[in-house]
């Protein structure tokens, strides 16, 4: 199928994954962060208390997100997203109403279940679920909504906070999204139940179909658990969640060791977009043409390359290629897990297997900003962290390679 004919027959349920992932923001941390300042000078925190807090929070969102994340495998996925859309909704008001400093963990915990973990994992799934042979498109184009993201609401927020206090912007945010999300997802979702029907009938042709029992399975939570793959390929894809928050939360810190201003600082967002974006673009029709496997093992190199810039220079132009090689990873690599998981697993329990993937990525976010800030407090330079980062992602390629060669283990035994 033609990339325009894909587009055009599918366009209201990848409408859906672009809206999902686009509001994820409010839960992420370049969204956060923009608060960061105005929430330290009210509660008299020191940039090691909040990224505590947030770490608590953080943390704590992704254990829960393992037992929330399997509910997309049980319940119809319209309850699914009014129920998700909802939290996002509540979390943001909550953030409005923090009493005191120790409130910000709890307040952080509902914005990142909810934002970063929930929306996030609603719509890589259905993205990874529904669609077969143009799977890697599908998921190329949801992922549009994560940089455009990135792109918008930074700047919303600088805005809203020039208008009102931070608590107001928070507010205002909450009073815009229940006004027109959930309306807008549900109708996005009409005619969902015959999608899903069709799912179904398709699956157990597949499984009835296909010429090897290998083939036909579709692996439970509990059997991806007792592969050793599985725990290589997560090695890697942790790798950028840990090393681009970690950046993204200390952009401030960088930008001064460097001697950039902040305000280039935030103009180096347009290049992360770009990246993210193209790569997004690219690995689509990449993915549906070789398969998600054969190209896992190429999304890490534009972060090395990110990594190494500001390791060796201080030129404004390395805050440019900082941001553009983290995007071109950041795009990439979502397109290429969202499609890998169901090359290796199977559909049926997607859910529950990519809520295991999302909570380690979400406490990788949560160790990264406190482990830089403990670094940065110390005197580390920039430029040392970022050959750890190096050496980080060197593990990471490698373990890639060894999943890639191992065979997968028979049902019920392990390797």
């Amino acid at each position: 199928m033609g990339y325009l004919r894909f587009l055009s027959e599918n366009r209201r349920f990848l409408s859906f994954g672009i809206l999902i992932a686009f509001f994820s923001a409010f839960g992420q941390t370049f969204f956060i962060a923009v608060f960061g300042p105005e929430i330290r000078a009210e509660f008299g925190l020191s940039h090691g208390d909040f990224g505590g807090y947030y770490a608590i929070g953080t943390l704590t969102s992704g254990f829960c997100l393992i037992w929330a994340g399997k509910l997309i495998d049980r319940f119809d996925l319209r309850w699914v997203t009014a129920g998700v859309c909802a939290a996002l909704i509540l979390a943001c008001a909550n953030m409005a109403m923090v009493p005191a400093a120790w409130a910000l963990a709890p307040a952080i915990f509902a914005l990142r279940l909810s934002g970063q973990g929930l929306m996030s994992h609603t719509a890589m799934t259905t993205m990874g679920r529904y669609f077969e042979a143009e799977r890697g498109r599908a998921v190329s184009v949801a992922i549009l909504g994560f940089p455009a993201g990135v792109a918008v609401f930074p700047g919303l927020a600088v805005w809203l906070m020039t208008m009102f206090d931070w608590r107001s912007a928070w507010a205002a945010v909450a009073i815009a999204l229940a006004v027109f999300l959930i309306p807008l997802a549900l109708w996005l979702l009409k005619g969902h139940g015959a999608r899903h029907r069709f799912f179904l009938a398709r699956t157990e042709t597949v499984q009835a179909e296909a010429p090897t029992p290998s083939m036909r399975r579709q692996w439970t939570r509990a059997e991806v658990l007792r592969d050793p793959r599985f725990y290589l390929l997560c090695v890697a894809i942790t790798a950028p969640s840990f090393i681009s928050t970690g950046l993204f939360f200390h952009q401030a810190h960088l930008a001064t060791a460097k001697g950039w201003s902040l305000a280039w600082m935030a103009s180096a967002f347009v290049a992360y977009t770009v990246g993210a974006i193209g790569a997004n673009l690219a690995f689509g029709p990449l993915i549906d043409r070789f398969g998600a496997r054969k190209l896992l093992p190429y999304y890490l190199y534009p972060l090395a390359l990110a990594c190494l810039s500001i390791a060796i220079s201080d030129h404004p132009m390395a805050a440019m290629a900082l941001m553009l090689f983290m995007g071109l990873t950041s795009g990439g690599g979502q397109t290429l897990i969202g499609a890998a998981w169901p090359e290796f697993y199977g559909v049926m329990h997607l859910g529950a297997i990519r809520a295991m993937v999302m909570s380690m990525s979400v406490w990788a976010s949560a160790l990264s900003p406190l482990v830089l800030g403990w670094l940065i407090d110390r005197g580390v330079a920039m430029e040392t962290m970022a050959v750890g980062f190096l050496v980080y992602l060197a593990v990471a390629i490698g373990s890639i390679l060894i999943a890639l060669a191992r065979a997968a283990p028979e049902k019920g035994t392990t390797r």
